[in-house]
C-alpha cells in the first residue's frame, strides 16, 4: 500500500476530526446545564480544535503545491465541490475560530458570540457536506458510492466526539446525562463503522475496469481494515474508561484518541489507494 496522497490523508481525518469536536462542544455549551466556569473551561480548550483544524489546512496545502493555489480554487465556487469545499472550510476556521477569541478574550455582546458560535456549526456541516462531494466521481467507482459518505460522517462522530469528550473531561464537564449521549453516540458509531467497512469489501468484488479490479488495488485489504477496527476499538475503549473511571486526568483518553486517529488515517489511506478509474 502507498502513501501518494498522505497530505489528504491527513486533511479530511484532521477536519473531520475537528468539525465533530467543534459541534459537540458547541451543543454542550448551547444546551447543557453545567455551571458558567465549566462552559469557560470548555470553550478555552476548543484552541486545540483550532489546533487540529491549522495542521488539516497545513496540510491540505502541501497537496496544492502551494498554499496560493486555494484562491485559485475558489475561482468557481457554487459550481466546483472542491471550491465549495476550500470556502466552507474557511468559514469554519473564521466564524467559529472568532467565537472561540471572542469569549477567550470576553469581548462582544453574547448575542454576537452566540450568533458566531452557530455560525460556524452551519459552516462546518456545510464543509463536511462539500468534502463528501468532492470524491463523488463518476469516473472513480470506487469512491463513488454511499459509502465515502458514511465512512467520512462516522469519522467525524467517533474521532470528533472522542477528542471532544477529552477536552470536556479536562474542562471538569458535569453534565452526566450528556456525556453518556455522547459516549453511547460513540458505540453505535462505531458498529456502524465494522458494518459499512465490512459492506464495502463485499462490494468492491463487483468493480473492475478493463484494467484493474478494485480487489486488486488495496491485496491485504482484510488485513489492514482488521487492524484498523481493532486499532479503534481499543482505543475507543481506553478513552471512555479514561473519562469514565479516572478524574483529574486525561492520560488514558489521550492515549486512546490517538489510537483511534491512527486507525482513521490507516482507513483513509486505504480509501485513497483505491482510486481507480473506468475505462483505460
Amino acid at each position: 500500500m502507498s502513501y501518494h496522497e498522505l497530505s489528504l490523508v491527513l486533511f479530511t481525518v484532521l477536519a473531520q476530526t475537528a468539525v465533530g469536536a467543534y459541534l459537540i462542544m458547541s451543543i454542550a455549551n448551547l444546551v447543557t446545564n453545567s455551571r458558567v466556569d465549566v462552559k469557560g473551561r470548555i470553550t478555552r480548550n476548543m484552541f486545540f480544535v483550532w489546533v487540529v483544524m491549522g495542521l488539516g489546512f497545513v496540510a491540505s496545502s502541501t497537496h496544492l503545491g502551494s498554499p496560493m493555489r486555494a484562491m485559485n480554487a475558489l475561482n468557481q465556487v457554487g459550481t466546483s465541490w472542491l471550491s465549495n469545499e476550500i470556502l466552507t472550510g474557511s468559514m469554519f476556521f473564521a466564524f467559529g475560530g472568532l467565537y472561540w477569541l471572542l469569549e477567550v478574550l470576553d469581548k462582544g455582546t453574547e448575542g454576537v458570540r452566540k450568533g458566531l458560535k452557530i455560525a460556524g456549526m452551519v459552516a462546518g456541516v456545510a464543509f463536511m457536506y462539500s468534502m463528501v462531494n468532492v470524491y463523488l466521481i463518476d469516473t472513480v467507482p470506487t469512491w463513488n458510492t454511499p459509502y465515502t459518505g458514511w465512512s467520512f460522517l462516522l469519522t467525524m462522530v467517533v474521532a470528533g466526539a472522542i477528542f471532544a469528550s477529552t477536552l470536556m473531561h479536562s474542562a471538569q464537564f458535569d453534565d452526566a446525562k450528556y456525556t453518556r449521549g455522547i459516549q453511547g453516540l460513540v458505540v453505535v458509531a462505531i458498529i456502524a463503522m465494522i458494518v459499512v467497512t465490512m459492506s464495502q469489501m463485499v462490494a468492491l468484488a463487483n468493480i473492475q475496469s478493463s484494467v484493474v479490479a478494485a480487489r486488486d488495488l488495496v491485496p491485504n485489504m482484510a488485513m489492514l481494515q482488521g487492524s484498523r477496527i481493532v486499532l479503534l476499538v481499543a482505543g475507543a475503549a481506553i478513552a471512555l474508561f479514561g473519562i469514565n473511571r479516572i478524574k483529574g486526568s486525561i492520560a488514558l483518553p489521550v492515549v486512546g484518541l490517538a489510537l483511534v486517529l491512527v486507525a482513521e488515517l490507516l482507513g483513509r489511506n486505504i480509501f485513497f489507494n483505491l482510486h481507480m478509474t473506468v475505462g483505460m
